[in-house]
């Protein structure tokens, strides 16, 4: 059965993003290294340490499908209609953009609420992982006690304001247990497994 599993770069401070959606240099560990790691997209591939390619072909390998928000989707602009990792991808929206669904690329628009989401992704992913992207998405899923692991790439920047990872948990606290520590250039990997709540 599918896992979901939170995975998001994110600052020292705890930001994804700064409030215009830039990035920063928090991604700046996706081409600083001199391991080339394919993407699904054919213009696209990253080159990262020995240690961060291991990290993101394990990512890549396990993701039988991809749950992300509306608000990411937009941003990126779907990806061009390839995400980089060659997966279906679920969007969890108030409503379809206009332009879509495209014939020929997998990706699924849910409009009627996040466990629908859920119930689609996991049925896509079989027996992979449901990887979540975007805060709001990740908060949902870990406020319904769904998420069974948090990977946390971490850069070491402040930005001091910003879009945080994690904000206004209902379910908080939440205890996490620290499975695995990578040891990039520019980020480290931090991967936890989410305990049950008491």
């Amino acid at each position: 059965m599918a896992r979901l599993v939170a995975e998001m770069t994110m600052s020292l401070d705890g930001f994804i993003a700064l409030p215009d959606d830039s990035v920063n240099g928090l991604f700046d560990w996706y081409s600083n290294g001199p391991v080339a790691v394919p993407t699904a997209r054919p213009n696209m591939t990253w080159h990262v340490t020995a240690a961060s390619a291991e990290h993101l072909r394990r990512t890549m390998s396990t993701a039988g499908a991809l749950l992300v928000g509306r608000r990411i989707f937009d941003i990126t602009h779907g990806w061009d209609g390839q995400h980089p990792i060659d997966c279906p991808i679920v969007v969890l929206s108030h409503s379809v953009p206009g332009g879509w669904p495209r014939e020929g690329i997998p990706y699924t628009f849910v409009t009627t609420g996040f466990a629908d989401a859920v119930k689609e992704a996991m049925a896509l992913a079989g027996d992979k992982d449901v990887g979540l992207a975007g805060p709001d998405v990740i908060r949902q899923a870990i406020d319904a006690g769904l998420v069974e692991e948090i990977r946390v790439n971490l850069a070491p920047w402040l930005l001091g304001e910003g879009i945080r990872f994690f904000d206004h948990l209902a379910a908080a606290p939440v205890k996490l247990e620290q499975t695995r520590v990578i040891q990039g250039d520019a980020v480290t990997h931090l991967y936890y497994r989410v305990l049950p709540r008491l």
